[in-house]
């Protein structure tokens, strides 16, 4: 050892680990006006994190034709709630999702002719006049317009007469209906690359965000997208689990929705069922789509953490509906029946039109709350994805006790100030002797206890009124 005379300094870690929280992130997907994006290629299943509409629209155009699902949510998320971030996933694929329109006369007035259409493709676009056939760039350029349909302007250095007064006009275009379940649900494809909710374990290694939910507004009412979906909420990546928002069907009246969810497995403590449609004005909004909204500007009212349920909180809505359009508009008692079956739906009684339940979908069959309520269940949730991002970087140190104290301490003090701010009644971890045999920690296993409770919401509050005789006395007091 080299001699030393003076002073000298060093440092051990700190006893006490910092948690590291998860964000409330919807992940979505859906289909896109990618005909319309800015970008050099579209986006087709490829995770794109957007904090603004700006940054959606440029990513994946925007239509105010809602057979594009993601022009829904963005409306609804960006412009009704004013809520971010979200990861968008478009699966529409503008080389298979399209079909052709042939020759049709499209009008022209002053040098403009408009195509009255959605997702057309720019580059399959011919435009001719009687026997002449016209080149874009050279005798017309092509733009869209706010509505999302395709311009053809004139180019005065170009063959189109000036006195033009119709062109005869042939293009692809995209076709939202052709993308079907399996789009939706994905897998892997011939070149080895995933597609649909098998992107969902791409999310954090992308972007260091861990989902928050995700959702596919009206695709997850089909019982097989639902069925996957669900499944893959609750194990991502192998560490991390969120909730699934899914659609039922806005086709049957509300006394037929229980038995619909039960037959076909809308049933899983990590499922929100939502029903019916939402309406705004001349706009129809899935439910799931407001329900993501109304459950991230929540959260951020307290935090991030998602100890407060959506219930009773309001939607950005002046209706709810059925596909057809038919009103849908339920007392509190009709409500409470979708309620006790494990549905999330949409009250108008006092305040406005608010999100209403707290169930998730394992109720009735499931009454165990960190199962059964919405919040609960969220709240179980955040904390072990919580846990797993602060304590991973303890992962393959050496099991020491020292080791041993500083997660124990850590997480009893994170557990004292969720305690202190009300988002849990208690909570505390222990290192049980009886969790880790010597055979277990001989061979790099061990175990922390954790109990926590978070609290239930006030689904009913009672009041006793009893009239009492005494009172009466006071008509004759002095």
């Amino acid at each position: 050892m080299a001699y030393k005379h003076g002073i000298s300094t060093s440092e051990i870690p700190t006893s006490i680990t910092p948690s590291v929280t998860s964000a409330t992130l919807p992940v979505v997907f859906g289909t896109a006006p990618v005909n319309m994006s800015k970008r050099a290629k579209p986006p087709v299943n490829e995770p794109v994190l957007c904090y603004t509409y700006a940054e959606a629209v440029e990513a994946f155009g925007y239509s105010e034709d809602w057979s594009f699902t993601l022009s829904e949510f963005m409306n609804s998320y960006f412009a009704l709630f004013g809520a971010s971030p979200v990861v968008l996933v478009n699966v529409l694929d503008p080389a298979k999702h399209k079909k052709s329109v042939p020759d049709q006369a499209v009008p022209m007035s002053d040098g403009l002719a408009t195509i009255k259409d959605q997702g057309v493709l720019k580059g399959s676009v011919k435009v001719k006049k009687d026997s002449a056939t016209y080149e874009v760039d050279k005798d017309y350029a092509l733009n869209f317009n706010g509505s999302g349909e395709l311009v053809i302007q004139r180019l005065s250095k170009g063959t189109i007469p000036a006195d033009t007064k119709e062109l005869t006009v042939s293009y692809d275009k995209l076709d939202p209906a052709a993308v079907k379940p399996t789009d939706i649900i994905g897998g892997i494809d011939s070149e080895g690359r995933p597609t649909g909710l098998e992107l969902i374990n791409q999310i954090f290694p992308r972007f260091r965000m861990v989902p928050g939910m995700v959702l596919a507004p009206g695709f997850s009412s089909d019982p097989t997208v639902a069925a996957v979906l669900t499944a893959k909420v609750r194990n991502i990546n192998g560490s991390f689990k969120c909730m699934a928002l899914t659609d039922i069907p806005a086709n049957m009246q509300y006394t037929d929705v229980p038995k619909w969810t039960a037959d076909h497995n809308y049933t899983s403590p990590g499922q929100i069922n939502c029903y019916p449609k939402l309406t705004l004005g001349d706009k129809k909004y899935h439910l799931s789509s407001q329900l993501a909204g109304v459950m991230c500007v929540t959260d951020a009212a307290n935090g991030g953490v998602p100890y407060m349920s959506p219930s009773n909180h309001n939607f950005q809505a002046d209706g709810a509906a059925l596909n057809d359009g038919t009103e849908v508009l339920l007392g509190p008692d009709q409500a409470s029946f979708l309620n006790g079956n494990g549905i999330v739906t949409a009250l108008n009684f006092i305040g406005g039109w608010k999100a209403w339940g707290n169930r998730t979908g394992a109720y009735p069959g499931v009454t165990d709350p960190k199962d059964a309520f919405i919040p609960v269940r969220r709240m179980m949730d955040w904390i072990q994805n919580t846990v797993v991002l602060t304590y991973w970087q303890y992962l393959d140190a050496p099991v020491t006790k020292r080791m041993v104290q500083a997660i124990t301490d850590s997480l009893n003090l994170w557990m004292n100030s969720l305690q202190a701010q009300g988002y849990i009644l208690g909570g505390r971890v222990e290192f049980l002797e009886s969790e880790n045999p010597k055979v277990n920690l001989m061979d790099g296993k061990i175990k922390f206890h954790i109990y926590v409770t978070p609290p239930s919401p006030a689904e009913e509050i009672s009041f006793v009124v009893e009239y009492d005789a005494n009172y009466l006395s006071s008509l004759f007091a002095a």
